[in-house]
């Protein structure tokens, strides 16, 4: 079995996920090519397709939000993400042990919940109108008074195919966003069986070459080797001796490719979809990038690693970004940085009069 050293597996990595060079190519396929993106905040997106694609502007993700091509919803890992349409409707069904897994964590607040009847309920409340969750929980706890308004929201949350409906507000949806029934909106009704496999080789077309813990990882659904085993995948080892598979028409560049330093969002699913992530992120920084609330911090690559973190604001019509290094940095690598920070800064605050780069430390 063939040998990838961790370079390798790198810059494979880079390449599918359109951070070697940007793509010339839409907001809707990239989206599409990467399987989704994680969506915990609605700006996210916005960043991690910036620093994809060639020429990215808002007002193209804007649109097809807009024009239903992209959706906001619950997904894989029982979390929001950006995905396409066809995407959501073809997969919601693969992903729904996931979210109905998911109550398990209620423990004792989800007692006296029947999850059927809240479904039903659910269902009938947002068939009327798009409702926040608050609207939700408060109109099922006066049909449940017994069961914690909590359980009731959560178990429409996993439960019932929803999107969030977008509005005029900056980056297509606001703080308290409503919620209405996936198939009325997109149109379409969602395909009704499973489709793990083609799920598996649409991630390693996005992620690979991994293993079937990284899918598992990413996906939420569990016993994937099975999977893997049935398909016709590429199969290399890493330098820890792990089977690595791939699509066979995967990209695997030359370990020795140059990769340009490049601004990742919080939550990037870079950073979130491998059971190991070294390929990414060395373990010595993880603490600095994975914080105890579970939150994903904004991160910069350079060499395709992440080495450090970032944070953008704009006070008085002066856009700051200031970078936190893990270490030492080359002044041409600073140089890179400032060139493409400025650059971030430009998009995330168009209206600044001036812009700066600064360093922590």
């Amino acid at each position: 079995m063939v040998l990838m050293n961790a370079r390798a597996v790198n810059r494979a990595t880079l390449a599918r996920q359109m951070l070697v060079e940007r793509a010339d190519v839409s907001g809707v396929e990239a989206v599409g090519r990467l399987v989704g993106m994680q969506g915990q905040e609605p700006k996210h997106p916005y960043v991690g397709l910036w620093s994809r694609i060639d020429g990215f502007e808002e007002a193209e993700l804007d649109r097809a939000v807009a024009e239903r091509d992209v959706v906001r919803a619950t997904m894989f890992r029982g979390t929001l993400h950006l995905v396409t349409a066809a995407d959501y409707l073809r997969f919601r069904t693969t992903v729904s042990p996931v979210l109905e897994a998911g109550l398990k964590i209620l423990g004792d607040r989800g007692e006296g919940l029947e999850p059927a009847k809240v479904v039903a309920a659910a269902k009938k409340l947002l068939a009327k109108e798009p409702l926040t969750f608050t609207e939700v929980r408060d109109a099922l706890q006066q049909q449940f008074p017994e069961v914690n308004e909590r359980a009731l929201g959560f178990c429409t949350r996993m439960l019932v195919p929803l999107v969030m409906y977008p509005t005029d507000a900056r980056w297509s949806w606001s703080a308290n966003a409503r919620f209405t029934p996936a198939e009325d909106w997109l149109g379409s009704k969602l395909h009704t069986r499973a489709e793990p496999k083609e799920l598996v080789t649409r991630y390693l077309a996005a992620f690979g070459p991994a293993t079937p813990a990284d899918f598992q990882t990413w996906s939420g659904l569990q016993k994937a080797k099975p999977l893997f085993d049935d398909l016709e995948l590429e199969t290399f080892t890493d330098e820890a001796g792990r089977t690595l598979y791939d699509v066979p028409d995967g990209p695997r560049p030359d370990p020795d490719t140059p990769a340009p330093v490049r601004f990742l969002p919080e939550f990037d699913n870079l950073l979130l979809s491998h059971a190991k992530r070294e390929r990414i992120i060395a373990d010595e920084h993880k603490p600095a990038v994975y914080t105890k609330n579970l939150r994903v911090k904004s991160t910069y690559t350079v060499d395709g690693l992440v080495a450090g973190l970032w944070t953008a604001e704009k006070k008085r019509g002066v856009a700051t970004l200031t970078l936190t290094p893990f270490g030492r940095t080359l002044k041409r690598t600073l140089t890179e940085l400032e060139r493409e920070g400025t650059a971030l800064l430009r998009f995330l605050e168009p209206d600044a009069k001036t812009y700066q780069v600064v360093t922590n430390g």
